[in-house]
């Protein structure tokens, strides 16, 4: 059994710090995993959780770690589970640098309106107070929050680099002489990122992991599953030997991994043709009997990921519609969502038929 700040030892100089569920009924908050390691003289953290608690677990992994003189912090995404202890970068008495991903700025500095828009998605699916009272409710949890510090800059203030491991290729940017490579996949939300630690082999996936459809507003579905294959090779050829992420508390190492990260894209895979079958009528399809379908489709499935409870389902629910070409028919809540009729408009009785038509001799 695993707690808040508990540490797991990955070698002499990389420590995991284990973070805890969200659990709202309850008012606590829910805390990522973070990364501590030394890279040379070079403290890097990767990801801050949120509490008091955390940010003391932080500073002794950072002592297990050491000796170290300067610090880099390196954010993967902006969800306040990740970001609220982010200015100990610049409480560490040492030369700091920290960095975000510039898509996810918004949402570090107006959390609420985030949040209010991602629930806004669930009004009528699942039992949830208005959505701007369940996002003030949440995103009260995460206390104390600070995000930013002196030292906080963007990833892509840095000029984009083009980085090969083995034979997969990336786009991100590399820090402590190529020790440490931040990685874009952009796939849980808009700015998200992976990072992989060259000396230790170890590829922190963050939240790219949470289950086997994407359960944000800005969620990709395209690139968490791209991003699952690409870190499933760096596996298969040795160029990383242990992963860990944001939120299951585990470490897993060698032959071990690429199956594991199989095993999620096959859940997507198992979970498209279920939701296909639960939307084979076309149209009519209310999201709240789907959503609650698809939770029970989704369990059946083994399904699992970060913080598994209704308000999540029903969120993931809502984009596998979207993701399967469906739309909602009007805009209020629970209203039923169907599929475009594949039809192109008539251009009218006065239009000419061949107005279009190459003519003879042309390029067209």
């Amino acid at each position: 059994m695993t707690a808040l700040g508990d540490l797991i030892g990955i070698d002499d100089r990389t420590v995991l710090v284990l973070g805890q569920e969200l659990d709202v009924a309850h008012g606590r908050p829910d805390v990522a995993n973070a990364l501590v390691h030394r890279a040379g003289e070079t403290l890097v953290l990767v990801d801050t959780g949120v509490t008091t608690a955390f940010r003391a677990a932080l500073r002794e992994a950072a002592g297990r770690v050491g000796p170290w003189s300067r610090v880099l912090l390196l954010t993967t995404h902006g969800h306040p589970d990740h970001v609220a202890n982010n200015d100990l970068a610049d409480a560490l008495d040492v030369p700091a640098e920290h960095y975000v991903p510039a898509p996810d700025v918004g949402q570090m500095c107006d959390p609420l309106s985030y949040w209010v828009r991602s629930l806004a998605r669930i009004a009528g699916v699942t039992p949830l107070p208005a959505p701007e009272r369940a996002a003030a409710a949440l995103t009260a949890l995460f206390r104390p929050m600070r995000p930013f510090g002196a030292t906080t800059r963007a990833y892509e203030e840095r000029p984009l680099e083009r980085i090969r491991i083995g034979s997969t290729r990336f786009t991100g940017w590399s820090f402590a002489g190529g020790a440490v490579r931040v990685l874009r996949s952009q796939g849980h939300c808009a700015g998200h990122v992976i990072v992989h630690l060259r000396d230790c082999g170890v590829l922190h996936l963050s939240d790219e992991g949470n289950g086997a459809c994407g359960a944000m507003a800005d969620a990709d579905q395209l690139k968490i599953q791209t991003v699952l294959g690409s870190v499933a090779r760096l596996f298969e050829e040795g160029e990383a030997a242990v992963l860990t992420d944001g939120h299951t508390f585990a470490v897993r190492r060698g032959a071990e991994v690429a199956p594991y990260l199989d095993g999620l894209l096959d859940q997507a895979v198992a979970l498209q043709e279920a939701a296909l079958g639960l939307t084979a009528a076309g149209g009519g399809i209310r999201p709240s009997a789907f959503a609650s379908r698809y939770g029970e489709a989704f369990a059946g499935l083994g399904g699992g990921g970060a913080n598994p409870n209704p308000m999540f389902t029903a969120m993931m629910a809502v984009n596998q519609l979207r993701e399967l070409g469906l739309r909602p028919e009007s805009g209020g809540a629970d209203a039923p969502w169907s599929r475009p009729a594949l039809q192109y408009p008539d251009p009218g009785p006065d239009a000419d038929p061949e107005a279009d038509a190459p003519r003879p001799g042309s390029d067209g």
